[in-house]
């Protein structure tokens, strides 16, 4: 199964209200709180559940194994990066969405603009993900490997949330952060 890219974003850390008396004595640690944002539990988890069973297809004999552990090596970076930048921004999905925007959400921004200006790169590696995707693809069929068939599903499901939802609402994450608070005020 083919797709375009592979894109994920994901951060959902709620960010309580402070009260007024409280904010001037949190403040900074709430600043770089919202810089380090967490990563959304769901994407987190479904990031997590994806490593666990591709380390599973790997180690079954055969060339199914051996095109596991090819997925694996372009598939590690792009996580990486993925966890780094583009899913962080999500975590201010819902309490943007809630009302609860705050100036110092704006730290994410450069979280953001890295991802829109590493999307070439990020979209150059979901196609050769694909690649070993496919690769994977043939060899699970060929050797009768339900789950590593099944997996090569799940992971082009994934893929496609990312391009088609993830990574454009993060970038909006940022664009809306801009446009609500901006620099130097």
């Amino acid at each position: 199964m083919r797709h375009q890219g592979f894109l994920s974003l994901a951060l959902m850390l709620p960010i309580v209200g402070v009260p007024v008396s409280a904010a001037a004595q949190q403040g900074a640690a709430h600043k770089e709180h919202a810089a380090t944002l967490e990563i959304p539990g769901a994407l987190k988890a479904e990031h997590e559940k994806l490593h666990t069973d591709l380390s599973a297809i790997t180690k079954l004999p055969g060339k199914t194994g051996e095109a596991a552990t090819r997925v694996a090596a372009v598939l590690h970076e792009h996580f990486v990066s993925e966890e780094e930048f583009a899913l962080p921004p999500l975590a201010l999905l819902a309490p943007i969405a809630e009302g609860r925007a705050t100036p110092d959400m704006r730290t994410i921004v450069a979280k953001t603009d890295r991802l829109k200006a590493e999307m070439p790169r990020m979209l150059e590696e979901h196609k050769a993900i694909v690649r070993a995707l496919d690769e994977l693809g043939r060899a699970a069929a060929a050797e009768h490997q339900p789950d590593a068939s099944r997996f090569v599903e799940e992971l082009t499901t994934h893929a496609q949330t990312e391009e088609q939802v993830l990574y454009p609402a993060a970038i909006l994450v940022g664009e809306w952060l801009k446009l609500k608070f901006p620099e130097g005020r």
